[in-house]
């Protein structure tokens, strides 16, 4: 893909397992945007197995969660004309495992923000293997403010 991922561009020494780059252990998902998706593409690990062939749902969870909050982060720096990404926090998410995810393929993971109050974005984020959803992810994220923990961590 021929643009910088949201998380190299934004958050290049970020530790996160689920996206941190920095994270030699961690899943490492690179996000981009094409139109008014925010798109990831991830071949899930042998170890990232339930069981044989199907794909685990807490690792389900943390892409969907990981990539909702750049989709949240993201979402608040184009719309409020930032110069950096804001530090957004998962509020709340909400994941439905809709049918066994398989193992061994590409996933596609999409996210769009459905809401911007203040400097709250609510996402809706699903994924794909091929035609099928598999898991869907209904969240809340909020950019913090200094004094905040994790104020300024993906620097």
């Amino acid at each position: 893909m021929a643009s910088v991922a949201v998380q190299d561009r934004y958050a290049p020494h970020g530790i996160c397992f689920g996206c941190g780059p920095a994270n030699e252990k961690g899943l490492r998902i690179k996000s981009h945007w094409e139109g008014d998706d925010l798109v990831m593409r991830f071949r899930p690990w042998p170890e990232h197995q339930a069981f044989p062939g199907v794909v685990n749902g807490g690792i389900l969870g943390t892409l969907l969660d990981c990539h909702s909050n750049w989709c949240a982060s993201t979402t608040l720096l184009k719309q409020q004309r930032l110069s950096e990404a804001p530090t957004t926090v998962t509020a709340e998410f909400h994941v439905r495992l809709k049918r066994p995810t398989p193992a061994g393929v590409d996933l596609l993971v999409v996210a769009r923000p459905t809401s911007i109050e203040g400097d709250t974005v609510r996402v809706h984020a699903e994924v794909r293997t091929g035609e099928k959803v598999t898991a869907t992810c209904e969240g809340v994220f909020v950019a913090v403010k200094p004094g905040h923990p994790a104020y300024h961590r993906w620097g």
